[in-house]
């Protein structure tokens, strides 16, 4: 779907592109020159020159004579336009990497065709074509190795540059804004009624980077906005990919898929809505009270919503191809998201949150859908003990992040390094809230009784030898024995990581 800017927006941008008096790091001029590896040559050199010098985007333009930015007309035409048996558009696309946002417009000005490219700039790593990066030296296209200084100066840009503050769409009017973007989710989670003049609602998206004015007079939405509020994420090519998938299995495979949908609304606004999509799906147990028999959901919903929260946050918006994805299997639910975690999965209870997408999490948490930083696992394992479920494990399968919820299962049906890792995990949240971990606060985490203490010590010298668990006072016997997490056992968590 091709996003709509407001009328005029195209001859609009040409008129105050053609006021540069020259070609520069991010704008080039051409007249018919429609060579795809020239083409593709320069689109790198844009991208990273748009970094270069802070500009959120970069432009080809076709049918402009580069000398005095007159305009003469072009016979270009980039859907007519093949590459061996490819249509351009797409061996373009494949060409880069990491792909860049390209938006192709066509118009004519004074009845001269003019073709406009807009290259997004470099956003975590240098834009290469064919494996090769380029940079604009003036206005002339080089590769980025041959010039070493501004490759650093390129790479220390990049570091510093936030996702979330890219922009997703520009050169839009009021209306489109309206049009793309859910603005009464955004009042209504500010629990606030929406203004009625257009001057008040752009000052509330722009004061929360939902919006921003461009250089044209127009409006740009940023990623973070369109990913919070889009109300199809379809118009923001690059973020297209990045809707959340919810699937439900017919047992412990993939092979069956009973249920499937694909929330393509932004997160926010959608946040409520995807919750109760999960909670309709997941399995329940019968039990009796009273004679009466009831359903209760297999899962505690504050872990959904947290895990859910997190999964979206925490992801990595470089990894292409990728989308958050909530998969819910006959006895297990798993939370998969893009992306490494910054923090070892060891230490996701005690360790202070780190995020790729402060700007993100900040409005996330502002409109009630995250926690204070930190808290967000610590209260999916305290739900999980107060269910007795099983421990959530928490994986890294390649450049994605993992996190396992499951469903009830009696002591003889865990494996013991089951056992281990909810007593470790149990550990690391008493430890945080100042509580003893003793044998009797690990049989009360799995509903064991004072006959099961035997095997809950066991269970202690297995964490112990594990590496998990330190003994805080070796000195005392077995029943009075304390115990802390491995990275508690002194100051500076000198432990070495268990394997």
């Amino acid at each position: 779907m091709q996003p709509i800017h407001g009328e005029g927006y195209v001859a609009d941008l040409i008129r105050h592109l053609c006021r540069n008096p020259h070609e520069t790091e991010w704008l080039e001029f051409k007249e018919s020159n429609a060579r795809p590896d020239q083409i593709g040559v320069t689109v790198s050199a844009l991208a990273n020159g748009a970094a270069l010098a802070d500009r959120r985007v970069a432009y080809m333009v076709w049918g402009i004579a580069d000398i005095d930015q007159t305009i003469v007309g072009t016979s270009f035409r980039p859907g007519e336009t093949r590459v061996g048996n490819e249509e351009f558009k797409p061996w373009l696309n494949r060409s880069l990497n990491p792909t860049t946002g390209l938006r192709f417009h066509e118009t004519a000005i004074d009845g001269k065709p003019v073709v406009v490219l807009e290259v997004e700039r470099a956003s975590h790593r240098p834009v290469a074509f064919k494996g090769t990066g380029f940079v604009r030296i003036g206005s002339t296209n080089r590769k980025l190795k041959d010039h070493p200084e501004e490759e650093r100066r390129l790479w220390e840009v990049l570091n510093r540059s936030r996702f979330e503050e890219g922009i997703a769409l520009d050169g839009l009017v009021s209306d489109d804004l309206w049009a793309l973007l859910d603005v009464e989710a955004y009042f209504n989670l500010l629990e606030r009624p929406r203004p009625f003049n257009v001057e008040t609602n752009l000052e509330y998206l722009e004061r929360d980077q939902i919006v921003r004015p461009d250089a044209t007079g127009r409006w740009e939405v940023t990623n973070a906005g369109a990913l919070l509020f889009a109300k199809d994420l379809a118009p923001f090519s690059r973020l297209r990919e990045k809707s959340v998938r919810i699937i439900q299995y017919g047992n412990s495979s993939r092979l069956h898929t009973r249920r499937e949908l694909e929330f393509s609304r932004g997160y926010a606004s959608a946040f409520h809505e995807m919750v109760r999509f999960i909670m309709a799906l997941l399995p329940a147990d019968e039990v009796v009270e009273g004679g009466l028999r009831r359903s209760v959901l297999m899962y505690p919903e504050i872990a959904v919503r947290e895990l859910l929260a997190n999964m979206l946050v925490h992801q990595d918006f470089s990894v292409t191809g990728a989308r958050p994805m909530v998969e819910i299997f006959e006895r297990w639910v798993e939370f998969t998201n893009p992306g490494k975690p910054l923090v070892d999965t060891h230490r996701f209870v005690d360790m202070p949150p780190r995020t790729r997408n402060a700007g993100l999490a900040s409005l996330m948490r502002r409109f009630g859908i995250c926690e204070e930083q930190g808290s967000g696992i610590d209260k999916v394992i305290d739900a999980i003990e107060s269910h007795l479920l099983p421990a959530p494990r928490f994986d890294n399968p390649g450049p994605f992040t993992k996190v396992t919820l499951f469903g009830p299962r009696k002591w003889s049906d865990m494996t013991s390094d089951d056992r281990v890792w909810a007593c470790y995990l149990h550990a690391s949240l008493r430890y945080l809230a100042a509580q003893p971990v003793n044998n009797q606060s690990v049989r009360e985490r799995f509903g064991l009784g004072p006959s099961d203490g035997a095997r809950v010590s066991k269970l202690l010298r297995d964490a112990v030898e594990n590496g998990l668990l330190c003994i805080r006072d070796p000195g005392t016997g077995y029943r009075t024995r304390s115990y802390l997490p491995w990275w508690a056992a002194n100051g500076n968590g000198a432990f070495p990581v268990p394997g």
